[in-house]
């Protein structure tokens, strides 16, 4: 192992306190859990398959989550999916996959699932640690739409994948230009959760949640009162009953038709 920090393993241990490992090849899960519990993990978790792994996370709530890509009973993009789309307090935990199936569409496919990180094998220790302290400590906008929840892509941090669909120079936007970015990608998924409604009413009513939230949020910050009084629609629909597409419609195309593509202005 080599030298560690002890104020950097003090600003981890919130995420390692508890850790779960996926893989079905025992001898590759023991190698992690050795190098991890020598970087102060307290309780870990060791599980073989998808199914007895998403037992496990609503179970003990894990700070990070290190997934084989496949195996016998196990998907790892599969579990990704299913634990983004969960009720489970843990469905945001960091999730680093671990494999030697390292091709440039896998990487995609693990980014487009809602991993954060990807890591080939073999690798160091310091590799390791790499790929934890870029989650621990360089947290990413959450995303949370119909066709994908996760952590923000445009942000994938992994160091395997150097191509050109790879934006190096994609770096997160300040001040007015970010909140104008973030008002339109808000606007968005509005836009797609709707016209998805039918397909996946429960993950389209918490998409349209999350981002009403930020909206509002928007809307504070920016003393944008005509976009609170909207926001502020969308959110006593969403409160009076169950919310169908049909009463969404309404303050979701009110939030549509308000001017795009410029940063958000203050009232006067």
């Amino acid at each position: 192992m080599f030298a560690l920090d002890p104020r950097v393993l003090a600003k981890l241990a919130p995420v390692l306190r508890r850790v779960l490992i996926v893989d079905p090849n025992p001898h590759a899960a023991r190698l992690l859990m050795e190098i991890v519990k020598g970087m102060g993990a307290g309780q870990i978790h060791i599980e073989p398959s998808e199914a007895r792994a998403l037992r496990a996370a609503e179970d003990m709530q894990p700070g990070i989550i290190f997934t084989e890509r496949n195996g016998e009973g196990l998907d790892g993009e599969s579990l990704a999916r299913a634990l983004r789309r969960s009720s489970f307090a843990c469905r945001r935990a960091p999730i680093i996959m671990v494999t030697a199936d390292a091709t440039a569409s896998t990487i995609l496919g693990a980014r487009d699932s809602g991993v954060h990180e990807f890591l080939r094998k073999p690798f160091t220790s310091a590799d390791l640690f790499k790929r934890i302290e870029n989650v621990a400590l360089k947290p990413r906008d959450w995303v949370e739409a119909v066709g994908y929840v996760g952590p923000d892509r445009r942000r994938f941090n992994s160091g395997e994948f150097t191509g050109d669909r790879k934006r190096k120079a994609d770096r997160p936007a300040t001040g007015a230009a970010a909140m104008a970015a973030a008002q339109d990608q808000a606007m968005r998924i509005l836009a797609a959760a709707l016209d998805q409604f039918d397909n996946d009413p429960l993950q389209a009513v918490r998409a349209i949640r999350e981002q009403a939230a930020t909206l509002k949020s928007l809307a504070m910050k920016l003393s944008d009162s005509r976009l609170a009084v909207t926001v502020g629609a969308l959110e006593v629909s969403l409160a009076s009953g169950p919310p169908t597409k049909a009463t969404l419609a309404a303050p979701i195309g009110a939030l549509l038709a308000m001017p795009r593509g410029e940063p958000l202005a203050r009232a006067v």
